[in-house]
């Protein structure tokens, strides 16, 4: 029994592990500064001033957490004002016909995320929940506090009030929660997309069409041209430019804001 339990912690610890490391690539791009509209979502956002900088590692060329440390500069540069190449790599789900029980279903979600969450409007219990701060000393319109337990879970089963991220508004004297993030992982159909939140209402987004800088070049890198705003959107362009391409880099994620009064406020992709 002793052996048993031994290798069921194992297992246990490093599934936690995976999901974090699926969780963190999601977060590192999931900071939208943009509402999503109705027709045409993906040419409207803004953003936030941010850091320029990237942590190289000392990993492989090719290994995934260099793309993740690619992916963190590149998220870093989403919140920063003045870049308007997110339509080049923001994919959205299209926006389907209401169907009966469109409504209710999506009411349902934002009234168990509202009690779920609703004691981490005291940021404190978040964090001693486990949830964690994403780039904390980096201005932003939202921070994301993220909890990789539940981004594991999420992977597997949805449960409205166990959202992903939590999303909050910076205050003079602390932190104000205004949302939250749930998460699926890349390779999720539309159609299991909608079993969580009915496409009629509520759009989820992930990025594609990524090329990143080789590991030597990530300090110095043009992100102009790679990244999240980056001008490269094509394999060929990225192989001319020395870089890695990705059509598909992060897991899907969408926005709630139990808080607000309208549908279009409610599953906005940003608050404001």
């Amino acid at each position: 029994m002793s052996a048993r339990r031994t290798l069921f912690h194992l297992a246990t610890k490093a599934a936690m592990l995976i999901g974090a490391i699926f969780v963190v690539t999601i977060l590192l791009a999931a900071v939208p500064g943009h509402h999503a509209p109705a027709q045409t979502p993906a040419g409207q956002q803004s953003s936030v001033d941010a850091s320029q900088e990237a942590t190289a590692q000392s990993a492989s060329d090719s290994s995934a957490a260099d793309d993740e440390k690619a992916s963190e500069k590149a998220a870093v540069e989403e919140m920063t004002p003045g870049h308007h190449n997110h339509s080049l790599h923001m994919h959205m789900t299209a926006m389907r016909p209401e169907a009966p029980g469109d409504a209710e279903r999506a009411q349902e979600v934002v009234t168990k995320l509202r009690a779920g969450i609703e004691k981490y409007k005291d940021y404190h219990v978040a964090l001693n929940d486990g949830f964690r701060i994403f780039a904390p000393n980096i201005k932003q319109p939202e921070y994301h506090f993220t909890s990789y337990r539940n981004g594991f879970l999420e992977s597997f089963t949805f449960d409205p009030s166990r959202p992903t991220s939590l999303l909050y508004k910076k205050t003079a004297t602390g932190y104000e929660l205004v949302g939250a993030m749930y998460t699926m992982p890349r390779n999720s159909s539309e159609d299991q997309l909608n079993e969580r939140l009915p496409l009629s209402i509520a759009m989820w987004h992930q990025h594609t069409n990524l090329c990143f800088p080789r590991l030597a070049h990530l300090r110095d890198a043009d992100w102009t041209k790679f990244g999240l705003q980056g001008s490269i959107a094509t394999q060929d362009a990225c192989d001319a430019a020395g870089g890695r391409f990705h059509p598909v880099v992060l897991g899907w994620m969408t926005h709630v804001y139990p808080y607000a009064h309208s549908n279009d406020e409610i599953f906005a992709m940003h608050m404001d």
